[in-house]
């Protein structure tokens, strides 16, 4: 799996935070194996330089599946790793989700639908 880290100038783009974004990203993703061939994290300050309180780090996770559409989430926080763990706990759960959609073992086949004349034979 391929983890890219993408930053503005206000945010923490180092080294150290693409090796802790790996280390999570594999971690949180390691159940689905070889389905998820990428992810790509921004990371961004919503105030920029002018640092206020509050949720201002957001965080971008763009997973690209094997066989099916990218998932993008978002979260943010007050700094990068909150905004990161935030999003994957989203990405995660949106991963699992769209898998189990295309799951074939998930596909039971469906109860026939009643067609009006079933109850019709019982009525006279």
């Amino acid at each position: 799996m391929q983890i890219l880290l993408h930053s503005d100038p206000n945010t923490d783009g180092s080294h150290l935070m693409a090796e802790h974004l790996e280390t999570v990203v594999k971690a949180a993703m390691a159940r689905f194996g070889e389905r998820v061939t990428q992810v790509e994290a921004h990371l961004s300050d919503a105030n920029g330089k002018n640092k206020s309180s509050g949720d201002d780090i957001h965080c971008t996770l763009d997973a690209k599946l094997l066989g099916l559409d990218a998932i993008v989430v978002k979260d943010q926080a007050g700094n990068a790793h909150q905004a990161i763990a935030g999003a994957l706990r989203k990405l995660k759960r949106a991963v699992g989700a769209e898998i189990a959609k295309h799951d074939p073992r998930a596909q039971r086949s469906r109860p026939a639908v009643p067609t009006d004349d079933v109850g019709k034979d019982d009525a006279a």
